[in-house]
């Protein structure tokens, strides 16, 4: 059920005051030192932040898909890696439990992911498989009352902080593409489950990658989420496109941020004896800056509405994915133009964000992918209405 307006106007200035004194004021801390400070990652509890789409009645917020665009709008407005801390909990990490799990599932994990208690995270993409989703080559071999899992997940996020595990693996290995994959919950600490090294990435410092390993790993039947084989890619389906929408409302977060500071700047730097915000060639970048802000909120309040009423936005989801992913890096791009030498000193913040802004390009299904889908689902069309 959605919250009534005074409730959502109050939660979305309580995020938003958070994001202004707690998170923005962090952000240098966090990039140098690769953390988010453990102070800050209890408020974020305390708020609620992991439990924003998890059902009420397992001590969630329950916010529907318009509520969570609107409160990820503000939180997209600091860097990238706060987001990504509770990210999982409130979409790849948990949803796939919330949608399709069984009634033992959801009593025994969602009330730990909403409070924060456990980390969740979506173990899909391996060295050999990223876009090409349902060919995942992780076995999960059925012996008696256990399965065995064996192979390797890439890129990992959150991997390092996770107490559970969503686990895309094959569990027929004679069906072809998606229809043998099958998701299973798998708690850390599980023995054949070890981590790889956290990597060390271009941007989003404070955001914690690795490698997932399964070595004979044993676990109980009823980890099967849902309880049954071979509808694993469904699940991870269901739970992308609700994540493509979030990510689109991060990247237009942020990239509202960025336009503001690129603002702040234009108007309080001086070259020929006026401000560099009077140059027409910069007030160019600002237009069009706003303007693709603009069209992206549009897309994705949109398409999150029609999510609400029951509508399938996979296209949606996809459009509103690649075209704020895309935007973003522009926005991120003109802000260090702007800054001029400035832009390219981590003081200024504006290098930090352009590096931040780079991945939103490329997880949770890259640019082409998202082309990819969009161009099929209308070729689809055209072919349906000869």
């Amino acid at each position: 059920m959605a919250l009534d307006q005074d409730t959502r106007d109050q939660l979305i200035t309580t995020i938003r005051r958070f994001v202004d004194e707690r998170l923005i004021p962090a952000e240098p801390v966090v990039a140098e030192t690769d953390a988010i400070p453990a102070e800050i990652v209890d408020e974020m509890r305390e708020i609620g932040l992991f439990g924003l789409s998890i059902p009420e009645e397992f001590g969630g917020l329950g916010l529907t898909m318009e509520e969570e665009a609107l409160l990820v709008l503000e939180l997209g407005r600091a860097a990238p890696a706060f987001r990504s801390m509770f990210a999982t909990n409130v979409g790849i990490g948990s949803q796939g439990i919330a949608i399709d799990g069984t009634p033992e599932q959801k009593a025994r994990y969602l009330p730990r992911l909403a409070s924060g208690e456990l980390i969740g995270s979506f173990a899909l993409t391996e060295p050999e498989v990223g876009s090409d989703a349902g060919s995942v080559r992780t076995s999960a071999r059925r012996e008696g009352d256990t399965y065995v899992l064996n192979g390797t997940k890439r890129y990992i996020t959150n991997a390092p902080h996770a107490g559970l595990f969503t686990v895309m693996a094959r569990t027929d290995p004679e069906a072809k593409g998606a229809r043998g994959v099958s998701a299973f919950a798998v708690e850390a600490g599980t023995p054949g489950l070890s981590l790889g090294k956290p990597e060390k990435k271009m941007g989003q410092q404070g955001a914690h990658v690795c490698d997932v390993i399964f070595e004979n790993c044993r676990i109980p039947a009823d980890a099967l989420i849902g309880g049954a084989e071979g509808v694993g890619f469904k699940t991870a389906m269901k739970v992308l496109d609700k994540g493509r929408l979030h990510i689109a409302a991060a990247c237009t977060g942020l990239a509202e941020r960025i336009t503001d500071d690129m603002m702040a700047y234009a108007v309080s730097r001086k070259q020929f004896g006026k401000a560099i915000a009077e140059f027409q060639l910069l007030q160019a970048m600002f237009a069009d800056s706003r303007a693709e802000a603009y069209a992206a909120r549009c897309m994705v309040l949109d398409a999150a509405r029609r999510r609400d009423a029951g509508r399938d936005v996979s296209v949606e989801a996809s459009c509103a994915k690649m075209f704020a992913s895309e935007m973003v890096g522009r926005v991120a791009d003109r802000n260090v133009q702007v800054h001029g030498g400035a832009g390219y000193i981590r003081e200024y913040r504006a290098e930090q964000l352009f590096r931040d802004a780079r991945l939103f390009r490329i997880y949770e299904g890259t640019t082409q992918i998202q082309q990819t889908i969009i161009a099929n689902a209308m070729i689809d069309a055209a072919r349906a209405a000869l």
